[in-house]
């Protein structure tokens, strides 16, 4: 199909959790087509004589009518950048739905990089990145290191810790920055140096919940949209998914504990983030719940752990740097499977096999894996969370 004239994002984000928007700039929503601009409702002409005209289409059905297949499933995937060459280039390339700032790349990106590639970008793309400070701090040198999360329940109340996630979302947002892969509430008592440890909070989920919801509150307030990890629970795994399987206790004893934090979150306009684990009474042997289709519907649904329905964007973990994953699928039978789970987004760490993904996502898309409206729905919130188009 045709693509109608390309739509060009302002690039602004609210404060509420689905008014994000990729790219810098003040807060209003735009779009480069006056076809996309929604139309009075019958009420608000019901005085006019006349015969109202028929309504034009919705303005999100509007924009996916104009992208095609391809299109659609390059907004489901973000991936690591070596810089803005490599950023510009495959948006202009695949017109891919986001990009991953690394510590390695951040300095070029986010001091000027980022307004190139949303230039370059038919749909800006969500800018992301992995800011939990302590030891997962990709930035200092950009935006000062903070304490670890166990350290800031430790040492800080929780308007504090807010107040902190706030300043360092506005230092983020000024260069760019609109998701970050954080905060991690997965609870733990772990050592700190171990997979999760100090990562943290706490291994009271009443604590986790408590704090991460204050990190949540900070970024949103600034304009970065949170992704809170890794559902359904990290904390108290048998191995590290970075280095290969890593198991969890079974589905019912996490119910009381590390999904406390997730069933608390999910209704606060969070993303979520699943992680690379087996969990006994939900997943298949050898099938992680990043790429599992009963992980997933516990979340989207809510009703096996007693959460509201979760409405918004579900992230999978790297599908391309972590043993838990590449020891058991390649990077195209991973984006795949995890998308045909029900992830809305698939990330990984580079773009140099985005064509080759894109090319497995549309034979699974053509063969019925990869059912059409379930892309339509995964893509509409992605727009959603980008404020395009009123989706």
């Amino acid at each position: 199909m045709k693509r109608t004239r390309r739509v060009l994002q302002v690039a602004a984000v609210g404060a509420s959790a689905l008014g994000l928007l990729a790219g810098c700039g003040s807060g209003s929503t735009a779009t480069g087509n006056a076809n996309l601009t929604p139309t009075a409702t019958a009420e608000t002409v019901s005085t006019v004589e006349t015969a109202a005209p028929a309504p034009e289409p919705d303005a999100c059905d509007a924009l996916l009518a104009s992208l095609n297949t391809r299109e659609k499933l390059a907004q489901m995937i973000t991936v690591g950048v070596t810089g803005t060459d490599d950023a510009t280039a495959i948006m202009s390339s695949e017109k891919i739905g986001g990009i991953f700032i690394s510590g390695g790349t951040a300095n070029e990106l986010l001091q000027g990089g980022v307004e190139r590639v949303n230039a370059a970008s038919a749909i800006a793309p969500l800018v992301s990145i992995d800011e939990e400070g302590g030891r997962v701090a990709r930035i200092p040198n950009l935006i000062g290191r903070t304490p670890s999360a166990r350290e800031v329940a430790a040492t800080m109340t929780v308007e504090q810790a807010r107040q902190e996630a706030l300043e360092r979302a506005a230092k983020l947002r000024a260069m760019g920055v609109t998701v970050d892969f954080a905060p991690d509430v997965d609870v733990s008592a772990q050592p700190d140096d171990a997979v999760i440890g100090d990562r943290s909070y706490s291994d009271d989920p009443a604590v986790v919940t408590e704090y991460a919801t204050a990190f949540a509150d900070g970024m949103r307030e600034s304009g970065v949209f949170p992704v809170i990890k890794h559902f359904p629970g990290h904390g108290s795994s048998s191995g590290d998914s970075h280095m290969g399987a890593a198991t969890v206790p079974p589905l019912e004893q996490l119910q009381d504990k590390d999904l406390v934090p997730f069933r608390a979150m999910v209704g606060t306009g969070v993303g979520v983030m699943v992680g690379h684990l087996d969990v006994p009474g939900l997943t298949e042997p050898g099938v992680p719940a990043s790429v599992s289709p009963a992980a997933m519907q516990l979340l989207r649904d809510g009703v096996g752990y007693g959460a509201a329905p979760f409405t918004g964007v579900i992230f999978t973990d790297d599908l391309s740097g972590m043993a838990a994953i590449t020891d058991r699928f390649t990077l195209p039978q991973a984006v795949v499977a995890a998308l045909s789970a029900g992830a809305d987004v698939a990330l990984w760490g580079s773009t140099d096999r985005v064509s080759e993904v894109l090319d497995a996502l549309e034979t699974a898309v053509a063969s019925g894996q990869l059912p059409i409206e379930q892309v339509d729905a995964s893509v509409a919130r992605i727009l959603n969370l980008k404020s395009v188009a009123n989706c």
